[in-house]
């Protein structure tokens, strides 16, 4: 077949000569720099390794993984607006002695303080108004919010001692989940996505799901799981509840499918057309991305069916997993689509920033959370898959040990606090029934251990084979990687 770009085709410079004199001088700029321009710069990308072998089946980068991974699919439940660890796992029970006492000024240091405590003249340390109590043979400390959790402690590694860089949602959020704290950059799952490829063809290598019935205090925004300066192909695919899950992928009315398929192969020829003139490898990516999309349309539908699921697994989720966009039915889908080979599951739920009213808030969040978060554990354990599935549970921060506002004798609330704060891994590859790092009494600073986000990051490639000072793509003359030049692999953590 017959291009119309074939005219602009050259082999050399007397072809290039021939073809100036059939151009003008701005047609003839437009189409050879631009071609030449994307064939130098794909030169570049494949002497460096970071052009990925295919964009179908399996994928990612030559070479990786770059050693046996543990882990091969991830589902990570971000609890958005920084849930209490003193109320949660990290049991203090010095604060119960100084009650209403202020946090001595030794504990708190220069500690930078947001501009809703700041003006405090006292910081009244406030005690949890849980019972904590120890279970399992780790015997970890659980609160008695997270009664299912503590059902489920030895198969959890906790890491007590997180550190992050920033003290307000918008900067922390994005900090956690891209490695910066300014947007722009890759999400994590993009990153996955890029260098490790997809296994399912008719499935986003990376899916996102956000509860419907979450307190909605914190925004949040797609560029969370956006692909930023990588192919496009590997952002995020939101997952919503309702007829259609996926936006924009159900045909038009009276429009069938073979319909669908022809003009998706005209279309197909249009965009290999365009390519051939400018050399955008983002056009391939287009390419790609409409082809998966008209995959899904069979697949989605199917793999977000959970009438097909026994009654014995709905009441382990809990009676929310009836109701599609929970909380509860996320955790459900999630395991539907690791079954599928999706690569990375990303679930966010908000409601975790407790400035006030802390007591009655993160009682309600724990009890839309608990039960189908620990059931996400059991499930996956007895379908044989947490051996190489991770979860990973946790916020952007922590909150303060001191009350934001009046401390009464029944309410206070909590201020956010980047200085130490609670996550917990389970499955693949990580110690189970295992807790890491320390803090101090006031459960304000960290006294042994320090997982910095960066460290977290690269810790988390490593359970995946990815040597995260290897995984780099080069954008605007720089080389850049999930964890910026930092970041350490915390190797106590895996088993």
């Amino acid at each position: 077949m017959c291009h119309h770009s074939d005219k602009y085709r050259f082999s050399n410079i007397q072809d290039l000569h021939e073809l100036e004199k059939k151009m003008d001088r701005r047609d003839f700029l437009s189409k050879t720099a631009m071609g030449m321009g994307a064939l130098a710069l794909g030169s570049l990308f494949s002497q460096e390794g970071l052009m990925a072998k295919s964009l179908s089946k399996g994928g990612g980068l030559p070479g990786l993984p770059h050693h046996p991974p543990k882990a091969k699919r991830i589902i990570y439940l971000f609890q958005s607006g920084g849930p209490s660890q003193l109320d949660l796992y990290d049991y203090k029970p010095t604060l119960q002695r100084m009650q209403g006492q202020d946090l001595p000024p030794s504990i708190r240091g220069e500690q930078r303080l947001t501009g809703m405590s700041a003006n405090q003249s006292v910081f009244p340390i406030a005690q949890s108004a849980f019972e904590f109590k120890q279970y399992g043979k780790s015997r970890a400390w659980v609160s008695e919010l997270m009664p299912y959790t503590a059902e489920v402690v030895d198969e959890l590694c906790f890491i007590k001692s997180m550190i992050t860089e920033q003290i307000n949602h918008d900067p922390a959020i994005t900090f956690m989940q891209t490695g910066h704290q300014l947007p722009g950059r890759p999400s994590t799952g993009a990153w996955m996505s890029y260098g490790l490829g997809s296994e399912n063809q008719n499935l986003p290598g990376f899916v996102v799901l956000v509860s419907k019935n979450a307190v909605r205090d914190q925004p949040l925004y797609a560029r969370l799981w956006g692909n930023g300066f990588l192919p496009s192909q590997h952002q995020g695919v939101q997952f919503r509840s309702g007829k259609d899950p996926v936006l924009y992928l159900g045909n038009p009315e009276n429009y069938e499918g073979e319909d669908r398929k022809q003009m998706l192969d005209y279309l197909k020829q249009l965009n290999n057309l365009q390519f051939d003139t400018y050399g955008d490898p983002e056009i391939n990516a287009r390419i790609a991305q409409y082809e998966m999309a008209f995959r899904m349309q069979t697949s989605v539908p199917e793999v977000t069916d959970l009438s097909d699921e026994p009654d014995w697994v709905f009441d382990l989720y809990g009676e929310d997993s009836r109701d599609p966009g929970t909380y509860a039915a996320n955790c459900l889908l999630a395991r539907k689509l690791i079954e599928k080979d999706v690569r990375f599951v990303q679930l966010y739920h908000q409601g975790w920033d407790q400035h006030g009213n802390l007591p009655g808030g993160i009682r309600n969040q724990c009890a839309k959370t608990d039960q189908a978060t620990a059931a996400l554990i059991k499930d996956l354990k007895q379908r044989g898959l947490l051996e190489d599935t991770l979860v990973v549970w946790g916020g952007e921060f922590g909150r303060t040990v001191y009350s934001q506002g009046t401390l009464t004798e029944d309410n206070y609330g909590r201020d956010h606090h980047p200085r130490c704060f609670t996550m917990w891994m389970a499955g693949a590859g990580v110690k189970p029934g295992f807790s890491y790092g320390v803090t101090d009494d006031f459960g304000y600073n960290v006294v042994q251990d320090p997982v910095h986000v960066h460290d977290f990051h690269a810790s988390l490639m490593h359970l995946f084979g990815v040597d995260h000072e290897q995984l780099i793509f080069k954008h605007q003359g720089r080389r850049f990687r999930l964890t910026d030049v930092a970041g350490n692999v915390i190797h106590d953590l895996f088993a």
